[in-house]
């Protein structure tokens, strides 16, 4: 390489250098920085070293030099700090959304963004193999599909899967696209799904798992337009629990007082709490009266009732003589 190529990408080399090899408990000497820069085939005059590393400040990079018996010069700050990093490895880990192979490779990535030495530490959290994680490789396409759409003002059509017990998908329609109006995006329960629009269907609002669909196509066709100022997110995300749609009413729910604490990390912070007799309290709220609502109430035994309306009394006595049936 001819002299005067590497002089020119002499700074560049350094930042690369200084951002991998150094942070505030691993410096690098005037000489380690001449014989990593040597290293790369970039001859370098030592005193040279200062003019670059000013100019990469100003430039922006936060380049310290630590004084005293190991004195050297080390990247004092960074757009994310370790413990940013961890927690973003740690979400990453714990996502099902996101395959094993794609966790190795956003975590790899987010390695590249400390230095070397604490990159370590984030590869000392790994134990993705321990984690339950998708199957759907083509997620991330599909996320970033979708968001596009949903900007545009576009609707999009797809196909919608569910897993056998050989792992093999089977589509719910697989002679026929769904066309939908994608309203907006959620994340629940370690879960993303689509809530799309359809004004021809009596229940016009329909909840689909992300890592369900697939061929997902983008069309020329404009969105319905649906009344997003009535439809409010937080709203549909409360009412339908694990995202499973059915007949909303208005349920009102007695609780004992030690379950304020759950109450309201699944309706939120602004549900109204009632007195109700000693010891206990009763919520009203909209829900959509599914399996997957009644199993919610179920799990606190005695310490939860469902007081109104009778038609949700009645499925959750079904519910419970049906399964009385099988544990008999």
């Amino acid at each position: 390489m001819p002299r005067y190529s590497t002089q020119k990408a002499k700074p560049l080399y350094l930042a690369r250098i200084l951002l991998e090899q150094t942070d505030e408990n691993n410096v690098m000497s005037t000489t380690d920085l001449v014989n990593a820069l040597t290293a790369y085939g970039i001859p370098v005059e030592r005193k040279s070293i200062y003019d670059d590393i000013d100019a990469l400040r100003q430039y922006g990079l936060d380049i310290e030099l630590k004084r005293g018996k190991n004195s050297g010069y080390y990247i004092a700050s960074r757009d994310f700090e370790l413990p940013e990093l961890k927690l973003l490895v740690d979400a990453v880990q714990s996502s099902k959304l996101i395959t094993e192979k794609k966790s190795k490779i956003l975590i790899k990535k987010l390695s590249g963004l400390t230095s070397q030495s604490q990159a370590k530490q984030l590869n000392r959290q790994v134990h993705i193999g321990e984690r339950i994680k998708a199957l759907n490789e083509s997620v991330y396409y599909t996320i970033d599909a979708l968001h596009e759409a949903i900007n545009e003002g576009k609707k999009i059509s797809f196909n919608y899967f569910n897993y056998c017990i050989t792992k093999k998908r089977i589509f719910k329609r697989p002679d026929k696209a769904y066309i939908r109006t994608p309203v907006a995006m959620c994340w629940n329960e370690d879960n993303y799904y689509l809530v799309t629009y359809a004004p021809h269907f009596d229940k016009p609002y329909a909840t689909y798992r992300v890592d369900r669909m697939t061929d997902v196509v983008i069309l020329e066709e404009k969105a319905d337009k649906c009344n997003k100022e009535k439809f409010k997110l937080s709203d549909y995300i409360k009412q339908n629990f694990g995202m499973f749609t059915g007949e909303t009413v208005t349920a009102k729910i007695a609780f004992d007082e030690g379950l304020v604490s759950v109450v309201l990390d699944r309706f939120g912070s602004d549900t109204h709490l009632m007195k109700y007799g000693d010891n206990k309290f009763y919520i009203k709220i909209n829900v959509s009266a599914t399996p997957i609502f009644l199993g919610w109430i179920f799990q606190f035994g005695n310490q939860a009732e469902i007081l109104e309306p009778e038609s949700l009394r009645d499925s959750m006595r079904n519910m419970l003589k049906d399964g009385n049936k099988i544990y008999k």
